[in-house]
């Protein structure tokens, strides 16, 4: 974390200085927002707090419910979220809270003991995650936390961001004049005491609906999630229990003969675990409502399963009963395809607003986030002039098949717990998709913001269309050991990481030195072309650089000044743009991500951390083509 680049100041160095006053509690909506978030969700949340890193941009965000989010319902957090709460400086927050998923066991039902299979017997046991596939662990919290997290990033950010609760979504609008700056008009109820039943109008230049399966944003789009008609029932419940089931504090998956299957994991704080417990099949038409089922029938049916391990609940802290369905969007925002060449979006919807899936693979919360994440940086693009407005059609393009691919997934996974599956075939299935509950099986292919693969052997572990891969490095002022991908923030910036060659230490007639010489001088070059007037060099594109030599050979003052930049006010330094490689066989970047040596490579990387492009070093044509495709100079600050 940097600080203190414009003047020494005490106190948080993570409640920045405000652009405006903070929202005083009750306060009225205001008549126009350039962003209007509808939902307090995950995905709203994490959309807020992206905005909320540019000042300039006037974002809004309401809620229905009284006040924030007390217990949460979605609380797997997969290593790809992680790697995203890093770029929002939280990570380590929760890694200090939550539970850490680091094994999987399986049971399927004891035949050896019975001819019925009365009983259960562990067979297999497993890591959780493939090693090396994240840095970052699989782990659970409570989502109430995660959101406590976020709110906490928008209170202390420039802009003071924080919801209006308490409001009800009654009427959205979009004006067929495309010339209108605020063509969205959206009309809310208020709900609270003292205030209920009054109505507020704003008017906004974009609408995001992060508002769950029911979406009234949807729903005024003439949208609807389809898909798979729910006929089985699942139980959940938190719960603090006494057992002699041996791996309590493990997640497991459990397989009964005769009483259905199981899914167990543990929470945070050493003591309390969630159990879903498959239900009967409902029959055709029939829903979950109508079976008045009650917390007493779900723990005796999660003690038939477990059988003959026994399960003594003390004390049910939450619990709920849910039907399993997939559904999906046609699509993700207000054009039709056949209009996408005359309209740009001005209305979108995230996360459950548009898709839904079972929480078996505990992707619900994550992939909402996710869409989020792609979405924010594009708007703040947009409306900073950076990108043309066309930018907005690559949400629906990428998060489309991104959610198609997961509820493929998911469907078949819920269906293997849901049926007399071989036990041996669910804990293959689950290894072999392991990517999937992860959250790092997301590849974007190649179009506007996603490069082709004609140079991808350059680095062959850092796939062009998936998220960037971390690994250790040195940082080259102050001998840091630290994962690379952490010095990608979620502050809307691209960056540019030039893997040095064999023996470069970007000495000006190296070819990292001749990078470094284009991207300041050259009239061509997409720092000159997309960096505003007066901003640092590093406000748009973040240029960093990777070294083969050990850090104690290299001279921090005698990199390029691109490397070394002077920023700021003061016109201080920066002394984080340089690293070197470990060197060590386990831990040596180039080779844990497949970099060529010899050469080198230039990696591309996205705002929401995905690799855009792989390119030789010395390929600035390439380059700037690339960024010329979607990138303009900047018109608003």
């Amino acid at each position: 974390m940097q600080f203190h680049l414009n003047g020494f100041s005490t106190g948080d160095p993570g409640l920045l200085d405000a652009v405006v006053s903070a929202q005083e509690p009750g306060a009225a909506l205001p008549g126009e927002a350039d962003v209007l978030i509808v939902g307090c969700g995950p995905a709203g949340l994490t959309l807020a707090a992206q905005m909320a890193a540019f000042p300039n941009i006037r974002t809004v965000i309401v809620e229905q419910k009284a006040g924030p989010l007390q217990l949460g319902q979605a609380d797997g957090v997969a290593c790809r979220t992680m790697e995203m709460f890093e770029a929002f400086g939280f990570a380590h927050r929760i890694l200090n809270e939550a539970y850490w998923v680091n094994e999987t066991s399986f049971w399927r039902p004891d035949n050896a003991h019975g001819a019925d299979g009365s009983g259960i017997v562990r067979s297999g046991r497993v890591p959780d995650v493939e090693e090396g596939l994240s840095h970052m662990p699989h782990v659970i919290l409570n989502q109430a936390r995660v959101h406590d997290f976020y709110l906490e990033k928008m209170e202390k950010s420039a802009t003071r961001l924080a919801p209006h609760y308490g409001r009800r979504l009654t009427r959205l609008e979009r004006a067929s004049d495309e010339s209108m700056t605020h063509p969205v008009t959206v009309q809310f109820e208020r709900q609270e005491a003292g205030h209920a039943g009054e109505m507020e109008t704003i008017r906004a230049r974009y609408v995001v609906g992060c508002d769950g399966a029911r979406s009234a944003v949807r729903q005024s789009m003439g949208l609807a999630l389809k898909g798979d008609s729910a006929n089985h029932a699942w139980g959940v419940m938190d719960v603090l229990l006494v057992t002699d089931f041996p791996d309590i504090r493990l997640k497991a998956v459990i397989q009964s003969a005769n009483e259905g299957s199981a899914v167990l994991i543990p929470r945070e704080g050493g003591y309390m675990v969630r159990i879903y417990v498959e239900m009967d099949k409902l029959t055709e038409n029939e829903r979950v409502a109508g079976r008045n089922i009650t917390i007493e029938q779900l723990i005796a049916a999660a003690q038939r399963i477990f059988h003959p391990y026994t399960l003594d609940v003390k004390e049910v802290a939450w619990w709920s009963v849910y039907e399993i369905g997939q559904r999906l969007c046609d699509r993700f925002d207000d054009v039709k395809p056949d209009k996408s060449q005359f309209h740009s979006p001005r209305v979108f919807i995230a996360g459950d607003a548009c898709h839904t899936h079972s929480p078996k693979a505990g992707q619900g919360m994550n992939v909402s986030m996710q869409d989020a994440f792609n979405l924010g940086w594009k708007l703040a693009a947009v409306l900073r002039g950076s990108s043309p407005t066309s930018l907005l059609h690559t949400y629906t393009i990428e998060r489309h098949a991104v959610a198609k691919e997961l509820i493929d997934f998911d469907r078949e996974w819920a269906a293997m717990l849901s049926t007399s599956t071989n036990p041996a075939e669910v804990q293959q299935y689950f290894v072999q998709h392991g990517r999937y509950t992860a959250g790092t099986a997301t590849q974007y292919k190649p179009a506007l913001l996603t490069g082709s693969s004609t140079h991808q052997h350059l680095a062959q572990g850092l796939v062009i269309g998936t998220r960037f891969h971390s690994a250790p490095v040195v940082r080259l002022g102050d001998g840091k050991l630290m994962q690379l991908g952490g010095a990608i923030e979620a502050d809307g910036r691209w960056r540019l990481i030039a893997f040095a060659g064999r023996g470069d230490t970007a000495t000006p007639d190296s070819p990292a030195g001749k990078l470094c010489t284009y991207l300041t001088e050259s009239v061509h070059s997409p720092l000159k072309l997309f960096t505003p007037a007066g901003a640092d060099v590093d406000a748009v594109i973040d240029v960093r650089a990777v070294f083969q030599p050990n850090h104690h050979t290299l001279v921090i003052a005698s990199m390029p000044g691109l490397l070394l930049p002077q920023k700021g006010r003061y016109g201080l330094r920066d002394y984080e743009k340089a690293f070197c490689a470990l060197g060590e066989d386990n831990n040596d970047i180039y080779a844990m991500r497949g970099i060529n040596r010899q050469t080198g490579c230039l990696v591309v990387v996205r705002p929401d951390q995905y690799v855009a492009h792989v390119l030789p070093i010395s390929d600035t044509d390439a380059l700037a083509n690339f960024f010329a495709s979607f990138m303009r100079k900047p018109t608003r600050e």
